[in-house]
């Protein structure tokens, strides 16, 4: 965290100072917005934090409910969703808060006597270091929180404006503020009435009944899979061994139970597999009460007992597997002739079962692609045709997800007897760990992400997949810590330097680079910064030299790795990092001894690979996303 170079911060610095809209935010939502975003779940909030870091940008946010979230949905925090928090900045404490899994225990029909079950494997949940964040479980309510604590601190000081929900949705040719949404006040002293409110851009995370889907004309592809589940949280009395691990559990005659372990030591949640559903009989599956769930539950846990205390939160659906067309107001034969105004995400966009936890956690990545380029764009960074890319990139994730959890919820509710083997369950959830884990994602080549041609210089950082993080040292104060952390969800290109062989100070191509970064035209700091901001005020640049930290002359390091901030310009050391004994970056993540750049995208993809050399490349595709500087 740095702070104190705009003056010293006797408050807690990570308040940042309210600036633009935020130094007199209105109580009611403004007449015109530039972003209006509907639904406070988890794919809309992560776009209001990440617009909250824009001061010129009127953003609001609004949701149906009358207050927070305060129990119940989803709970799974995949271990690339924690990656995307330490971007806002409260990964340590929702890790600290969480329940963490660290394997999950099958349990299976006793050979002896199916009507019994006994313990089968222990599968582990990440052996091969795929992150070195863990997968914890935590409410969905939390995680809103920690997000709406991130906005309040945020410049604009935004916050969720409750008790308004969309009625309407009308959409203009032309115009500044092309979108009128006509809103209705759920809660409060203005229960009933109505209000109409245009802007520019409005975002549909308004869930799997969205209204905003409706009014653009996206279509879900896909249907129900005419099974249901039983979703409980609840506290109780078990003599069930493994009440404190995540569980797959297959009996002999009574279905499946996936049992998750919640936070606080003592809570878990039962998602209980209820059978298959007659077509037409989903509003009667739906009526199912708890009671009739627990009393499943407990036949399922034979020889188990299962003494139920009190229930938090308890929830009936059936599995649904459908995408939409498209993410956005644009219809395929209007591509490429106007840029979209509207767009959907989380649940409004994709629906699918809850059993690898990947509906609140692809929601967030949704968000975080488009926030950014949403903020690119009202800041006159980028051309609105950048928009665009977010259908392009975040439809084919979404399909990619309904395949993957039609095969797993699928396996969940195959009888023992049917399977191919009794490894089966545990043979496929080896397989699709790292994807439910979310690090499967790869955009393909587009404007924002370049092809693989320099690939080889840096096999670890796959381009068009996140940047997976490792150690290093920081010079300045010779401290280890992970190099993909320092990044923060601020809306800045991140390019980091991996240098070639000679020492800092000693005529290299690092250096060279470093010199064309800071002085020359065609640089992209040069090219595109705005005049009167700070060198690195849209371009995050480290350098990371081969040397141990002690074998490298901070003071002999090119001025470009050194960015002078603040209204004193002060010098920024804490881009300068060296390789960790033991640890080395290079050859953790295959980068090429000769040196390469590898360039990260603001929600933490790698955009591009090239040699150091390669200057006029990188000034040409960055030319292509940013405007030049005005």
């Amino acid at each position: 965290m740095q702070f104190h170079h705009h003056g010293y911060v006797s408050s807690d610095p990570r308040v940042q100072p309210a600036a633009g809209v935020g130094l007199d935010r209105p109580t009611q939502l403004p007449e015109e917005l530039d972003v209006l975003i509907v639904g406070a779940g988890p794919a809309g909030m992560i776009v209001a934090a990440q617009l909250s870091q824009f001061a010129g940008i009127r953003t609001r946010i609004i949701d149906r409910r009358a207050a927070r979230l305060a129990i119940g949905q989803a709970d799974g925090i995949q271990k690339r969703s924690v990656e995307t928090f330490e971007a806002f900045g409260f990964a340590d404490e929702i890790v600290a808060e969480g329940c963490e899994v660290t394997q999950t225990v099958f349990w299976k029909p006793d050979p002896q006597d199916p009507a019994r079950i006994v313990r089968a494997t222990r599968e582990p949940e990440d052996e091969h270091g795929v992150s070195e964040y863990p997968h914890i479980l935590v409410n969905q309510a939390r995680v809103l929180d920690y997000f709406a604590q991130f906005m309040q601190r945020a410049p604009t000081r935004m916050q969720v404006d409750y008790g308004l929900e969309l009625q309407d949705l009308q959409l203009a040719r032309h115009g500044e503020y092309p979108v009128s949404a006509t809103l209705r006040h759920t809660a409060g002293e203005h229960e009933g009435q109505m209000r109409t409110v245009r802007a520019r851009y409005l975002v549909g995370t308004d869930g799997a009944h969205s209204r905003v889907r409706r009014a653009v004309g996206c279509e879900f592809q896909g249907s129900t899979s005419n099974h249901a589940w039983g979703v409980i949280d609840l506290l109780a009395v078990t003599d069930f061994p493994d009440v404190r691990t995540k569980c797959v559990i297959k009996s002999g005659e009574g279905g499946s139970i996936l049992l998750i372990p919640r936070e606080g030591g003592f809570m878990f949640r039962l998602y209980v597999d209820l059978g298959e559903v007659q077509p037409g009989a989903g509003a009667a599956v739906r009526q199912t009460t708890v009671e009739q769930t627990i009393a499943r539950a407990q036949a399922i846990l034979r020889p188990y007992t299962l003494d139920v205390r009190h229930v938090a939160w308890y929830s009936v659906y059936e599995v649904g597997h459908r995408v939409c067309d498209r993410f956005d107001d644009v219809p395929a034969e209007q591509r490429g002739v106007r840029a979209p105004r509207v767009f959907i995400a989380g649940d409004a966009a994709h629906t699918h079962s809850a059993k690898a936890g990947q509906g609140m956690n692809v929601s967030m990545q949704d968000g975080f692609n488009l926030g950014w380029k949403l903020a690119h764009v009202l800041e006159g960074r980028s051309p609105e045709s950048l928009l665009a890319s977010y259908s392009a990139e975040r439809q084919v994730i979404g399909q990619d997800i309904i395949d993957f959890d039609k095969r797993w919820a699928t396996m969940m509710a195959t009888p023992p007897e049917q399977l191919g083997s009794p490894e089966e369950v545990e043979a496929a959830y080896a397989q699709i760990t790292e994807f439910a884990q979310g690090f499967m994602t790869q955009y393909a080549p587009s404007s924002i992400t370049g092809e693989a041609t320099h690939q080889h210089l840096a096999t670890g950082f796959a381009i068009g997949k996140r940047f997976k993080s490792a150690r290093v040292v920081r010079v300045a104060d010779a401290r280890p810590l992970h190099l993909g952390h320092q990044a923060r969800a601020d809306g800045r290109w991140r390019l980091y330097v991996f240098a070639d062989a000679p020492p800092a100070g000693e005529d290299s191509a690092a250096g060279a680079l470093g010199r064309w970064l800071a002085d020359a035209p065609e640089s992209p700091v040069r090219a595109h910064t705005p005049a009167g901001l700070d060198d690195n005020a849209w371009f995050d640049i480290k350098i990371i030299y081969q040397q141990p930290h002690e074998a490298v002359a901070i003071e002999r390091v090119p001025l470009a790795y050194k960015p002078r901030t603040g209204p004193w310009q002060l010098v920024d050391y804490e881009n300068v990092f060296a390789t960790l004994p033991g640890e080395d970056i290079f050859a953790l993540r295959g980068i090429d001894r000769a040196g390469a750049m590898v360039l990260v995208r603001p929600d933490q993809y790698v955009a591009h690979v090239l040699p150091l050399a390669a200057r006029a490349e990188l000034a040409a595709f960055l030319g292509a996303i940013l405007r030049p500087r005005g």
